[in-house]
């Protein structure tokens, strides 16, 4: 078996399962477990280095209005590889190599690989994608251990928040322009003990403008911009407090989005442990 996996959460996946001997190939995103680094890179981005938030969404904004494509492929390092899997998704052009592009690469260079899609849009979707995995690799017990340990943790977490008043959360998952989320994180919220007021689970993400942050009235304001980790969630941050933009007195807390909120993996569940601590810091027994 030779995996080419193109997400960085089904990258940690397999990795968690015992298959990372078996993945040859992954995105230039795939950074956890840092073994991951050391297999071949078979994608890339058309994007600029450097870009600030605004720009990144220009840019965006532009490549799919000119029908582009964000990430390129490497015809030739699937061709080396020779893959018997290739795990991709066909959710978001914005996230990662899309299941097209994969598909016309193979059949371009004629190769059978078993091309595997997923595209978690809720929680149960992303422990749901665990199991697939697993079952595609033949990890099938393992994937079910760690289904059940992620389940056992969040269990844990809803006790110890149950019956507690439910503070009022914004989750901004980019800040220039400001996005409300969608997907699995405002489950996120609600699981950690919170209410989201801005955005609708399982649904995509969308722009908002500042006054439906402010109108929303939060309790805490989470800034986890899409792509990034603690340290440049918390640049953002700042700037936001320092240009005003964010409801005056309002709590604001900067979480490392890649790790925990961003990629649909097991390190959810850790995401929603620590909003847990944030917003209940009187309950012990949190991460």
């Amino acid at each position: 078996m030779r995996i080419v996996s193109l997400l960085p959460s089904t990258t940690e996946i397999l990795f968690a399962l015992g298959a990372g001997d078996a993945v040859v190939g992954v995105s230039f995103e795939c950074d956890t477990p840092a073994e991951a680094r050391t297999r071949a890179i078979v994608s890339s981005t058309s994007m600029p280095a450097g870009l600030d938030p605004a720009g990144i969404d220009a840019y965006v904004a532009a490549a799919i209005a000119a029908g582009e494509n964000l990430y390129r492929l490497s015809a030739d390092a699937l061709r080396t590889l020779d893959p018997t899997h290739v795990v991709t998704q066909d959710l978001c052009a914005v996230c990662a190599v899309d299941v097209t592009v994969v598909d016309d690469a193979l059949a371009h260079l004629g190769c059978t690989a078993e091309v595997l899609t997923v595209d978690p849009r809720t929680v149960e979707e992303v422990l749901g994608s665990v199991l697939v995995l697993g079952g595609a690799v033949g990890r099938e017990a393992e994937a079910a251990d760690l289904v059940a340990s992620l389940r056992a943790r969040l269990a844990a977490v809803a006790d110890r928040v149950a019956d507690r008043p439910r503070p009022r959360v914004v989750v901004l998952e980019w800040t220039d322009p400001p996005y409300a989320p969608g997907h699995w994180i405002p489950e996120m919220v609600t699981l950690a003990g919170g209410d989201p007021v801005l955005g609708t689970a399982g649904e995509r993400s969308v722009r908002v403008p500042w006054a439906a942050v402010h109108d929303a009235r939060p309790d805490l304001v989470v800034v986890a911009p899409c792509g990034y980790d603690r340290a440049g969630a918390q640049a953002q941050a700042d700037a936001l407090l320092r240009a005003g933009l964010l409801p005056p007195g309002v709590p604001v807390h900067a979480v490392d989005a890649n790790a925990a909120w961003a990629r649909p993996g097991p390190r959810l569940v850790d995401g929603v442990e620590e909003l847990a601590g944030v917003l209940h810091p009187a309950v012990g027994g949190l991460h």
